[in-house]
């Protein structure tokens, strides 16, 4: 998994962010599945795809505020 800057996410329109939304939390249920049957190798990759979630969805409510601050 590549890791991206926030500049790389910023650059993301409306639907590939929900994209990488949804493809973060399909990882996540992954290792937490590979977790629960013990097949997980590094349990920092739990850690790291709850951060990635938390940074896409500060991302999407971002510019939620601000289109709502724009209407103003």
């Amino acid at each position: 998994m590549a890791r991206q800057t926030a500049e790389d996410l910023r650059r993301l329109d409306e639907s590939k962010l929900d994209h990488e939304i949804n493809e973060a939390y399909r990882a996540l249920f992954t290792l937490r599945f590979q977790h629960a049957s013990r097949q997980l190798q590094n349990y920092r990759e739990l850690r790291n795809a709850k951060r990635k979630i938390a940074r896409l969805r500060t991302l999407k409510r971002e510019r939620q505020i601000e289109a709502i601050l724009g209407e103003e």
